[in-house]
């Protein structure tokens, strides 16, 4: 622990003065950096570390051929993701019957829109056509299906290719 040395110091010098003895500490610190390893370790180990958190997304088996009907287009809600975190939609027609798009932000205005049309359409029937356009980042396609989350909707697709009809519609707003 701390020693205290007794050596030097002390005796007769010039003016016949008697000194006395200066003792000198000296700390050994090894029990500190000891307990300071051993606080290091215990917090280390008895801390939890952060968990990734995922969004659970189900996909068909590629492996199984399911035949399904055709889904009218009076029933689907097509998403545009474009730039700057503008989001375009068009509801109840395909691209090439020249729908009215609409633009919105994401937040509650994509999700009244969503809400408002499923209320329309009633919620078994409702479908939900996510397109992410080249100008959209992996951000806005998370927050889309963030959206869906919130929203309770029960089917949607993510379809990463357009129709010439779908990029003539959706062109001169990405400019």
């Amino acid at each position: 622990m701390a020693d205290i040395d007794t050596g030097g110091g002390g005796g007769k010098h010039k003016g016949g003065k008697v000194r006395s003895k200066k003792g000198s500490t000296r700390v050994d610190m090894t029990p500190m950096v000891d307990l300071g390893f051993l606080l290091i370790t215990f917090f280390i180990l008895a801390s939890t570390l952060s968990k990734p958190s995922s969004m659970t997304l189900n996909v068909p088996d590629k492996t199984e051929k399911v035949e399904t009907e055709p889904i009218k287009a009076s029933k689907v809600m097509t998403i545009f993701l474009g730039k700057e975190n503008q989001i375009h939609y068009i509801f109840g027609k395909a691209a090439n019957e020249d729908p009215e798009l609409k633009t919105v932000q994401f937040g509650p205005e994509i999700r009244n829109a969503i809400q408002e049309n499923k209320r329309k359409i009633g919620e078994k029937d409702f479908v939900v056509v996510i397109k992410p356009t080249k100008e959209s980042t992996y951000k806005n396609l998370v927050d889309m299906l963030d959206e869906m989350a919130i929203t309770k909707t029960k089917r949607y697709a993510l379809v990463d290719q357009m129709t010439p009809d779908e990029n003539k519609l959706i062109d001169p707003k990405m400019k």
